[in-house]
């Protein structure tokens, strides 16, 4: 996955109704956590900050610090592996979700803790800084 030159608002521009507006709350929410500028990843997926990352196999790639993917059902942030298991305690506080190996889906933001998504994007951000080869 790399980032590309396509524009934030034609991805935005996607999203239609009230999952637009939360689209815009996220958009400022990873700004806000991360320091960065939004960049649009795989034609779909808004990615704030970069960084490369080597696994112990060897295998090496590119990653966006913090990101997510504003959708039509649902808004896709993508978090370390196995997030979820690890920190149950902001899981319980987040709020209507689901959760995969490395997803947090969100139908919507109504009913989400704000303040608990930010500390997610915290704890994502301080991971992906302490993973950097």
């Amino acid at each position: 996955m790399s980032p590309s030159d396509l524009p934030v608002a034609e991805v935005l521009d996607r999203v239609t109704g009230p999952r637009r507006a939360e689209a815009d709350e996220l958009v400022a929410m990873f700004g806000e956590v991360s320091g960065e500028p939004p960049v649009v990843w795989a034609g779909r997926i808004l990615g704030f900050g970069v960084y490369d990352y080597r696994y112990e196999s060897g295998r090496e790639g590119r990653s966006p610090r913090l990101a997510f993917a504003p959708g039509p059902t649902k808004h896709t942030i993508y978090m370390p592996e196995q997030f979820s298991e690890r920190w149950p305690d902001l899981m319980s506080r987040l709020g209507p979700h689901r959760a995969s190996k490395v997803c947090l889906y969100l139908t919507r933001l109504t009913g989400v803790d704000r303040s608990t998504l930010r500390e997610l994007l915290e704890r994502t951000l301080a991971e992906t800084s302490s993973q950097e080869s």
